[in-house]
């Protein structure tokens, strides 16, 4: 009998009613990790507990043969080794990254893929160079309206074999703070996190953020590649053109306050004062609010913010609660400086993309 790559990779689906997570799901869970979330303790995310999604497998690469091919609309197609990149003005720039289908798990119906709660991001400082520095060096050509960079990972989704690969438009990518990284957090790049050079496109949803560079093309038309005509899409139904994921959407995230359970990971505490905290962040603009609510959004009171850091990095804030025995549902949502408020209800869409539906932590209030 005759073998398709239809036979093993098929199309994206919603759950069935009732349906739990598959193997294949917590196969996916198994190798892509989020950050613990006390973990959000540390302004700067230890490269080990930063978020993590692989979509094929990681390549091996050898950082004194690797090469980068600048292709295209350019005046002159050229290539440059890891070593002619060092020798560029570099910058470090503090970013936080999340994942696009960041809560995931949490819709309903659940679209049926990677199935992450709440954990997929983590900041890092990226050190590398500006990749408008590249493209001036070949020389953009008039015609070029976006940039595609071209992964070394190489799989198949939905039936569609490929190697990763995006495009970003051209004013985007010629930000000074886009960077083509070589360093993460003052090392070089790790091998899962896209050694030895990969994009960074600070406030983007992660899937922009391409890993194991090999490739740009600058390009005189839209991109229509798989990664952005057809994943990483917001749609209604499987028909649905939809409008891409692009910017991050405002979210706050609550570090789990008291002690867990092991299985469950539900918080106790004991009653008295307390001090909750935790992170927000948006891809739109700077944070300027965090609410916070112990009745489950009943009742909202404005938290305290930390100093305003770096543009593209989470911002710190912190409530006090005086905790009395009992269950509490505590919830904290976030907005930005161009008004983008974090949701009460989850935005649903078929891919599972941008649901930055508030953050809600039960816990539990024990004297004993």
């Amino acid at each position: 009998m005759d073998a398709q790559l239809s036979d093993v990779s098929l199309p994206s689906r919603i759950a069935e009613p009732g349906e739990g997570i598959s193997a294949a799901e917590l196969a996916l869970a198994a190798r892509n990790h989020g950050i613990p979330l006390e973990a959000l303790r540390y302004d700067v995310t230890p490269i080990g507990l930063h978020y993590l999604l692989t979509h094929y497998d990681m390549p091996a690469l050898d950082a004194a043969s690797w090469r980068l091919s600048l292709t295209g609309e350019v005046a002159g197609a050229r290539e440059f080794a890891l070593d002619e990149l060092r020798s560029l003005p570099s910058r470090t720039v503090r970013v936080t990254m999340e994942c696009a289908g960041n809560g995931r798990a949490r819709m309903h119906p659940r679209p049926v893929s990677q199935p992450w709660l709440v954990e997929a991001v983590g900041t890092a400082d990226w050190t590398g160079v500006p990749l408008r520095h590249v493209l001036d060096a070949v020389g953009v050509g008039s015609s070029a309206v976006e940039v595609v960079f071209t992964g070394a990972d190489h799989g198949v989704e939905r039936g569609v074999e490929q190697d990763y690969r995006r495009g970003l438009p051209l004013a985007e990518a010629l930000r000074d703070d886009v960077l083509l990284a070589y360093e993460m957090n003052g090392q070089p790049l790790p091998p899962q996190h896209g050694h030895p050079v990969r994009l960074v496109v600070p406030g983007w949803y992660g899937m922009a953020h391409v890993k194991w560079l090999r490739e740009i093309s600058l390009v005189d038309e839209p991109f229509t590649g798989f990664q952005n005509a057809v994943a990483y899409r917001l749609k209604q139904s499987a028909d649905d053109p939809g409008v891409p994921a692009t910017r991050i959407e405002p979210r706050s995230l609550i570090v789990p306050p008291g002690f867990p359970d092991f299985m469950s990971r539900h918080r106790v505490v004991r009653p008295g004062p307390l001090t909750v905290t935790g992170r927000a962040w948006s891809g739109h603009a700077p944070i300027t609010r965090v609410e916070f609510s112990t009745d489950g959004g009943a009742t909202w009171a404005d938290a305290e913010l930390d100093e305003a850091g770096p543009r593209w990095a989470w911002r710190g804030w912190r409530a006090m609660w005086r905790a009395e025995r009992g269950e509490h549902l505590l919830t904290a949502r976030a907005t930005d400086a161009e008004g983008h408020v974090q949701p009460v209800a989850e935005p649903w869409n078929r891919g599972g993309f941008a649901n930055n539906l508030v953050h809600r932590v039960p816990v539990t209030c024990v004297d004993d």
